[in-house]
């Protein structure tokens, strides 16, 4: 059976190549099965049944955690990739059409996901059963919400995107009371509501003050509806039978959502809108920036973080990217830092905190099962772990 498994050489610094054959917490020659996203556990075969053990580190508590400096790396890089990633949009579409410029660098990002998978032979294989909710998940998620954005910031600064953007959780709180497995808001969740509300009002009092130019400029609109977009593709794909790799479901999730966005551009005739003086300096760099940066090293780094940090933690993005966007547009982009933006986003970052910390608990009718736990026919199955479906 699955047990605590024991591994003297430390399981993640020994070759793949190796026999996966450890000393076991009961001192029986057992083999530990081993996935990328899971701590180790032995699998006996003269028992033929499974449960999961923590696994026991022969060394110190020190050697199985990663250094610092991998860690504060880690930070760094989604603190400062997806925080400068609102202004790289910001510059993308001054020249370039926005389905054109977001569609075409999710298909690449989506496939290049797919493609280091297939390198490390990892299943790409997605059961038929989850293809059409990941399609509807990922379509209101990339499509809804990253064209939105793109389009928004045509007339939008890129800090004040970044923060109209941070009210995601508050519309993930409201869109919990009307999910039938939802779960319920606290005294504390309608609390960070109302904060939200109030800072998102306080940031936009100035074009409040113009009734009929504020419906004129739909770009504040347009961000809260990526917020809200977003927002409900995640549950969307939160709750459900989430089967087959959570990495590959990532890279179709953008495929999709990328494909979309490209078949909407060239339907609304943007293709039309692209020239030779289109692609500047600024908007090419932009893309790949996007690319590179936001879409794949910052997906990793999340990735990597969720494996060694708790998700809370992990989460400390929503509050510190809207602070390096606006700073980052403040100092490159000359854009204006104003009593009324700093004031909203510390009320809507207010918000988020309480709905974030206590602000939502699950409905008791509707808790989720625990995984059962199966006898294991084959002595190299594959165990994966779910990954949260934000990732």
């Amino acid at each position: 059976m699955w047990t605590t498994c024991v591994d003297p050489g430390g399981w993640r610094e020994r070759s793949a190549r190796l026999a996966p054959l450890f000393r076991c917490a009961d001192d029986s020659a057992q083999i530990c099965s081993r996935s990328p996203w899971m701590r180790p556990a032995c699998y006996s075969p003269r028992r033929g049944t499974s449960t999961m053990g923590n696994m026991e580190s022969a060394g110190t508590a020190k050697s199985s955690q990663p250094a610092t400096w991998a860690l504060v790396l880690a930070f760094a890089i989604i603190y400062l990739s997806w925080g400068t990633t609102y202004l790289a949009i910001k510059e993308g579409v001054r020249t370039l059409p926005p389905a054109l410029f977001a569609g075409p660098r999710l298909m690449l990002a989506g496939l290049i996901i797919l493609a280091y998978l297939a390198v490390r032979g990892q299943p790409l294989r997605i059961p038929w059963s989850e293809i059409g909710r990941l399609a509807v998940g990922a379509g209101i998620m990339f499509i809804g919400g990253n064209g939105l954005i793109t389009a928004a910031e045509k007339t939008v600064d890129s800090g004040v995107a970044s923060v109209l953007v941070a009210t995601t959780p508050l519309f993930m709180a409201l869109l919990e009371l009307l999910w039938p497995w939802g779960e319920r808001v606290t005294w504390r969740g309608w609390l960070g509501l109302l904060c939200g509300l109030a800072g998102v009002v306080i940031l936009l009092l100035p074009k409040l003050e113009h009734p009929r130019q504020f419906l004129q400029d739909h770009g504040p609109i347009m961000v809260l509806g990526s917020a809200f977009s977003w927002a409900l593709g995640s549950l969307i794909l939160r709750y459900g039978r989430r089967q087959g790799s959570p990495f590959a479901a990532a890279g179709y999730q953008m495929l999709i959502g990328g494909i979309g966005l490209t078949i909407i551009g060239i339907a609304i005739g943007e293709v039309q809108e692209l020239t030779p003086e289109s692609f500047t300096p600024s908007a090419v760099f932009a893309f790949f920036y996007l690319l590179i940066v936001g879409s794949l090293l910052g997906f990793v780094a999340y990735t990597w973080l969720l494996a060694h940090v708790s998700a809370a933690m992990a989460g400390t993005y929503a509050y510190v990217n809207p602070v390096v966007a606006i700073f980052v547009g403040w100092l490159i982009a000359d854009e204006e830092i104003t009593v009324w933006i700093i004031g909203g986003m510390v009320v809507i970052l207010a918000g988020v905190a309480l709905v974030r910390t206590g602000g939502i608990r699950p409905r008791r009718d509707h808790l989720e099962p625990q995984p059962r736990i199966t006898p294991v026919p084959e002595v190299n199955q594959t165990i994966t772990m779910r990954a949260p479906a934000r990732v």
